[in-house]
């Protein structure tokens, strides 16, 4: 991702499900390589018919099904040539494609069909056809050592 780009969006980037933030069941492993396996996203814990928000400002670019699971996309408003992309799965979209969205819009609901163990939101980012950690996206308040005390 691009540095700029990365510093601009952890500011403006919300959770998709919350607050509070939710746990992550399984996290980013991207593939070797093209069609390598991988994890090519998060999963979040989030019960079904959980809210889903838009974690930045874009454009709906996709909203249906995928294989049998309801799916959105959201294209992110700049964030460069190509832009970046993120996905939901398994939802039911509340938004149709061509919708611009602020960030923290209403985009779907949770829906059954997940591959976790409990109900869980699958939330991807891509550039063009490259996998990214869609944690990258967030603000995360930097780790500060406290001294001991006795």
């Amino acid at each position: 991702m691009h540095t700029t780009t990365a510093f601009l969006l952890a500011l403006l980037t919300l959770w998709p499900v919350g607050p509070p933030p939710p746990d992550v069941v399984r996290g980013w492993h991207p593939p070797a390589g093209p069609y390598a396996p991988g994890h090519r996203g998060v999963d979040l814990a989030a019960p079904e018919g959980t809210t889903v928000l838009a974690p930045a400002a874009g454009t709906v670019t996709f909203a249906g099904p995928v294989g049998g699971r309801g799916a959105v996309t959201l294209t992110l408003s700049g964030t460069g040539t190509p832009p970046l992309r993120t996905t939901f799965t398994p939802v039911t979209p509340l938004v149709e494609p061509g919708d611009r969205v602020p960030a923290g819009t209403p985009l779907a609901r949770v829906s059954p069909g997940t591959h976790c163990p409990r109900a869980c939101l699958h939330w991807g980012l891509l550039r063009d056809r490259t996998y990214l950690n869609p944690l990258r996206l967030l603000h995360r308040t930097p780790s500060r050592l406290l001294p001991l005390r006795g």
